[in-house]
């Protein structure tokens, strides 16, 4: 088995988030290679010392905590994408990096677009700048991005989508380091994702608020999102893109199968600024540069000089859309249990015996 991380210093931008937390669980577990330093960077001091105590002690911490944080394994760092000398300062001595910073909310990125612009383009940039210009010898980039940037109609799409390019390109101005790329869709039960929401509404006694009837979503576990991270790291070509082949499903459906047999009604409330009806992974301009690999779809780069394979058969014909093979009710109270996301996992024993 590869081991990828193995004594590989690695640093996780955004790390405080929902996906760097379980990005550093995994890695501390070993089964990719034992890392000998993680790198949390993020500018939120709370969030920082929240993780550090949730890592270094596994409990509820009452006296003064005795940091020791450059001496750790796991280290915690204050800084910003969007400041190049944050950057610049941070990347020394760095093998491999997994750019997980961003603004991500959709309403948020459409009233506040150059605040989006300014983390989402400008963060990935001071990455690749830093790397060229300092001469920086990291060995990988990993780029986290959304199915959003297919056929942008967002903001965050948008922005995340000229993040794509940035990194992808990249490989031919740092030439020494191997910049990548992953792709996926919701993430099930991520800070600010619906399961959440869902949840804190069935915990008040409903209603259950979707947006529209007829809105689809592809679905992830945090876990399925690292190990495609792990994967791409481990096999991928200069300038691919990994994306999974995952479930989707109706929104409403997803209601209903957390709702169960709660007697708890759903409200349509209508669109959210910036938001889709269906999301997309493939786009149908990206089908003839995609192929298989494992469990995955590989999109290889829009620049010839990236390509790796001479000669792609094209498996797509049409975009790889959210729109299709949407999982049923009863399959996506499978999926819950799998992933413990069944609100009787999540409520506490007296909390649920309320319902």
């Amino acid at each position: 088995m590869k081991k990828p991380f193995q004594n590989k210093r690695v640093l996780i931008t955004g790390g405080t988030g929902s996906l760097g937390k379980v990005l550093v669980h995994r890695l501390l577990s070993g089964e990719s290679g034992k890392p000998s330093k993680i790198i949390i960077f993020s500018r939120d001091e709370a969030k920082q010392h929240a993780m550090r105590v949730e890592f270094k002690y596994k409990r509820v911490v009452t006296e003064e905590v005795i940091y020791h944080n450059f001496e750790e394994l796991l280290e915690f760092c204050i800084g910003d994408v969007r400041d190049f000398h944050d950057i610049s300062s941070i990347l020394h001595d760095v093998d491999i990096v997994i750019n997980a910073a961003a603004l991500k909310q959709v309403p948020t990125c459409e009233y506040f677009p150059f605040q989006a612009v300014m983390t989402n383009i400008c963060g990935a940039e001071n990455i690749v700048r830093a790397i060229c210009e300092k001469r920086i010898p990291v060995e990988t980039v990993v780029g986290v991005s959304t199915d959003k940037v297919c056929k942008s109609v967002n903001v965050m799409g948008m922005t995340k989508a000229i993040q794509e390019r940035i990194f992808m390109q990249a490989n031919m101005r740092c030439p020494k380091t191997r910049f990548i790329c992953v792709r996926y869709g919701n993430v099930l039960a991520s800070r600010g994702s619906v399961i959440p929401l869902f949840i804190d509404q069935i915990r008040r006694g409903g209603p259950l608020t979707i947006t529209t009837l007829d809105m689809t979503r592809f679905l992830i576990s945090l876990n399925q999102a690292v190990d495609m991270i792990f994967d791409a790291v481990s096999d991928a070509h200069r300038g691919e893109t990994y994306i999974p082949r995952i479930p989707s499903a109706k929104i409403v459906d997803l209601a209903k199968a957390l709702i169960d047999k709660r007697g708890i009604k759903i409200k349509t409330i209508g669109i959210r600024p910036g938001e889709k009806i269906h999301e997309i992974l493939i786009s149908e301009e990206e089908c003839h540069r995609t192929k298989e690999r494992g469990k995955y779809y590989v999109i290889e780069s829009i620049l010839p000089e990236l390509r790796h394979s001479k000669k792609i058969v094209q498996i797509l014909n049409k975009e790889y859309s959210s729109s299709e093979n949407n999982v049923a009710v009863a399959d996506l109270k499978t999926l819950l249990k799998e992933q413990r996301l069944r609100v009787e996992d999540i409520l506490n024993p007296q909390e649920e015996l309320l319902r």
